[in-house]
């Protein structure tokens, strides 16, 4: 630093720390450290919001708590989050004095991580815009934030199918394929009937008609929604939209081997092919995901959870495992003239260890010997134990999950009334 005097002022959010040259030269922070190596005040305002020359004083417009905590790590080494501050702020903190996350203590870190993950998922355009607007970075937000009108159509377009409480055009076509879904589901359900075969001509010709018209606008709407997103990869990555994919193509996979096979009704019932495809349009019930919180909130669970479901399976296998084993040598290995058929096999007695961990009981096979009664106790009392501890940690995340998009959601009702108003 080839200006000012020999003590240097750094004014944090109000808060004043004043250092020597030396110590800034070599202190910890990299942001406070570059100072030393400006020869120019238009130097010192890319580092810093604002210099006084008369002072020697450093402005930096930033969180003053924040930053005592930080100064607090450069004393002695230990950086804990500040409390009641939320974890991403303070991590935005680190990263504008030069800190990441590896400095933090464990425990933070691991808070850190969890936030970041759970914000990941549903971090919209509004967050990002707002989060560069707060920095004053303009330029970012001219990047983000589309300026044309094609670009300003199409956008309104892609939330409009994509997010249901967006604007009143948007609940209004989520609504209308709440209808078509329950209508197909109808008439699935419908078709498998016994009498169905057997209807006049006219009925099953009717539910033909309202099945093509559901499955157009299906189709119409999963078309509409390829080509107003804005990453064409990652719309087809998306499981909902491989789920929609998945219930659109056997329709027309049907059609084309009913033409191909013409309309003889034995030839269709007895194609396998025809009848798996009909089945596979029950998928269309998870499209509901769309327009549901409840069915939200359950994916978003099951896939911040998969390693609570992991040990969940590995804690069943595992038991599985060591209790059919025991079962098949108790009840048929042992007494050969007084065998239990029905635990012929360790696969056979699988079956018994899985409705009895879970506490159904069918009843179709049980233990009758002694030993393998007090076996079939401890293995009852096992799967319950065994199935309880990766619940807690499971129903805490739905909880947080279902919270989460709730005030998404209320947040998107009050930008919509809002609009309504306007």
């Amino acid at each position: 630093m080839k200006f000012g005097k020999n003590i240097c002022i750094l004014n944090v959010g109000g808060t004043k720390y004043a250092f020597t040259r030396e110590v800034i030269k070599d202190f910890p922070l990299r942001r406070v450290s570059r100072l030393h190596s400006c020869s120019s005040e238009k130097e010192v305002l890319e580092v810093c919001d604002d210099y006084d020359r008369e002072r020697n004083e450093f402005f930096f417009d930033r969180h003053s708590e924040a930053f005592v905590f930080i100064m607090l790590y450069v004393r002695s080494g230990k950086l804990r989050f500040v409390p009641q501050m939320c974890e991403l702020s303070f991590y935005n903190e680190m990263i504008y004095w030069g800190l990441e996350s590896s400095h933090l203590e464990f425990c933070c870190q691991r808070r850190l991580e969890d936030r970041m993950s759970d914000t990941y998922t549903y971090f919209s355009e509004e967050d990002i815009k707002a989060e560069v607007e707060s920095r004053g970075e303009e330029d970012q937000v001219t990047r983000l934030t589309p300026e044309t009108g094609n670009a300003r159509w199409l956008e309104r377009m892609r939330r409009t199918f994509e997010e249901p409480a967006s604007s009143i055009a948007a609940q209004i076509l989520a609504s209308v394929s709440v209808v078509f879904v329950i209508m197909s589901m109808v008439i699935l359900c419908a078709s498998t009937l016994p009498d169905w075969d057997t209807a006049k001509n006219n009925t099953v010709e009717e539910h033909r008609i309202i099945e093509a018209v559901c499955i157009g606008w299906f189709t119409a709407e999963c078309i509409v929604r390829f080509i107003v997103s804005r990453d064409k990869c990652e719309f087809v990555r998306r499981p909902l939209n491989i789920i929609d994919l998945l219930a659109i193509t056997p329709y027309y996979v049907s059609v084309a081997m009913t033409a191909l096979t013409g309309e003889n009704p034995q030839l269709q019932r007895a194609g396998v092919t025809l009848r798996v495809l009909r089945m596979m349009r029950i998928f269309w019930l998870i499209k509901l995901a769309r327009h549901f919180l409840g069915l939200q909130t359950l994916g978003l669970t099951l896939r911040r959870c998969y390693r609570e479901m992991v040990m969940l399976l590995v804690f069943v296998c595992v038991a599985m495992a060591i209790f059919s084993a025991l079962a098949q040598l108790l009840e048929h290995g042992l007494d050969l003239e007084t065998s239990n058929e029905d635990y012929a096999s360790i696969p056979a007695a699988c079956w018994w260890v899985i409705i009895s961990m879970t506490t159904v009981g069918y009843g179709d096979m049980y233990p009758i010997t002694i030993p393998g009664r007090v076996l079939g106790g401890v293995c009852v009392v096992s799967g319950i134990v065994l199935l309880a501890l990766p619940i807690t940690f499971i129903y805490h995340s739905f909880v947080q999950c279902y919270h989460e998009l709730k005030f998404r959601s209320a947040r998107c009702v009050r930008s919509l009334s809002s609009e309504f108003l306007n």
